[in-house]
């Protein structure tokens, strides 16, 4: 795949720890170091997106532990990292300039969360003309309270956030699909 990236968004502490709350996907940050290792294996160019969140307090802010990257999806030396401070990777990171200048056309994406920081990026990747394979078990969501007070548990918000990007966004594939066709 010589127009492939990985691009990994979010693996940051914050959301693997208490206060996100209850998620699915407890494997997901294995399947994360499988996905990297087997892209860096193939020497297909890896993009990282951090959120560095303006919050006072936020666990995702700069200077928290939280903010820390996942020890699953560090970053190489030479490896860019794009900060966003929003949801999308794409507004207002150079992200997509980085990807068009490296000939990049395809994305394989992971990341946290599912619903949020994971989603949107890929909608707006398609939007943008990449074609887009997310690699369902290297992110993961967390429960959600819906606006008439049930709690959506995290395994529901997940599968059907990727029932919606399915087809029209994305091509939804697991790890081990994606990399046996890198092999």
């Amino acid at each position: 795949m010589p127009d492939a990236a990985l691009v990994l968004i979010d693996l940051q502490k914050a959301f693997a720890g208490p206060d996100m709350g209850r998620r699915n996907n407890p494997d997901a940050e294995d399947n994360v170091g499988r996905l990297l290792a087997g892209c860096r294996d193939a020497r297909l160019p890896v993009f990282h997106v951090r959120h560095d969140s303006l919050t006072p307090g936020s666990p995702l802010r700069a200077g928290q532990p939280g903010h820390d990257v996942m020890d699953c999806a560090a970053p190489d030396a030479g490896e860019p990292v794009f900060a966003k401070t929003i949801n999308s990777a794409f507004i207002g990171t150079g992200l997509e300039a980085a990807l068009r200048t490296a000939g990049i056309r395809h994305l394989i994406v992971a990341g946290a969360t599912t619903d949020h920081c994971v989603s949107t990026p890929v909608r707006m990747a398609a939007n943008l003309g990449f074609r887009v394979t997310l690699a369902a078990d290297a992110c993961f969501a967390n429960d959600r309270r819906s606006p008439d007070g049930p709690t959506v548990p995290a395994q529901t918000v997940h599968d059907v956030e990727l029932a919606i990007l399915s087809g029209e966004f994305a091509t939804i594939a697991t790890v081990d699909a994606v990399l046996s066709t890198l092999a």
